[in-house]
C-alpha cells in the first residue's frame, strides 16, 4: 500500500469519526444550555476550531506510523485507530442525545486510554507520529475534566438533579 492510500484511509476514518460527532453534538440544545458549567469552560465555536487541526493531525500521524510499521503491527495499527475513532464518534450523541453526562464520562476515561495506546503503539512505528498525537490525547484530557466537572456540578447540592426535583415538587403543589 502506497503512502497516499494509507493517507485516503485514515483520512476516511477522521472524516467519518468527526461527521459522526458532529452530527452528535448540540450545544444550542435547551437541555444543554440549562446545564451547570465551569467557569473555565471554552465557548462553543473552540471545538471546532481545534478539532479541525486535531482531526488533520490524527490522520497524518495514523497514517505516517501505519506506513512505517509492517506486517502484524501495521495490522494492529488500523485496529487501534478504528477503536479509538469509534471512542471520539461515541462521546457527543452519549452527552447530549442520550443527555448523559455520566455514561459519557466513562466513555471518555476508555477514550483517554485508548488515546494513549494509540500514541505509543504509532510512536513505535515512527517516533514523530506518536508526539503528533499527544495533542489529541491532551485535548480529550481536558475535555474528560470538563465532562467531569458536567457531572459534579449537575448532580451535586444545586444542581440540575436536585432544581428538576424542586420544579416537580412545586407543580404537584
Amino acid at each position: 500500500m502506497t503512502y497516499a492510500r494509507t493517507l485516503l484511509g485514515t483520512a476516511s476514518m477522521v472524516t467519518a469519526a468527526a461527521t459522526a460527532g458532529a452530527l452528535g453534538t448540540d450545544p444550542r440544545s435547551r437541555w444543554y444550555t440549562e446545564l451547570r458549567k465551569p467557569p473555565w469552560q471554552p465557548p462553543p465555536p473552540v471545538y471546532g476550531i481545534v478539532w479541525t487541526p486535531l482531526y488533520g493531525t490524527i490522520a497524518y500521524a495514523g497514517a505516517r506510523a501505519i506506513d512505517r510499521a509492517g506486517g502484524a503491527e501495521r495490522r494492529a495499527l488500523w485496529r487501534a485507530l478504528g477503536v479509538n475513532l469509534a471512542l471520539n464518534a461515541a462521546w457527543p450523541p452519549l452527552f447530549f442525545r442520550a443527555h448523559s453526562p455520566r455514561s459519557a464520562f466513562a466513555e471518555i476515561l476508555a477514550l483517554n486510554v485508548s488515546n494513549l495506546l494509540l500514541a505509543r503503539r504509532a510512536a513505535r512505528a515512527d517516533r514523530r507520529a506518536g508526539l503528533l498525537l499527544l495533542p489529541y490525547a491532551g485535548w480529550t484530557a481536558f475535555a474528560t475534566l470538563l465532562n467531569g466537572a458536567i457531572v459534579r456540578l449537575d448532580s451535586g447540592p444545586g444542581g440540575r438533579r436536585r432544581r428538576a426535583g424542586g420544579r416537580r415538587a412545586a407543580r404537584r403543589r
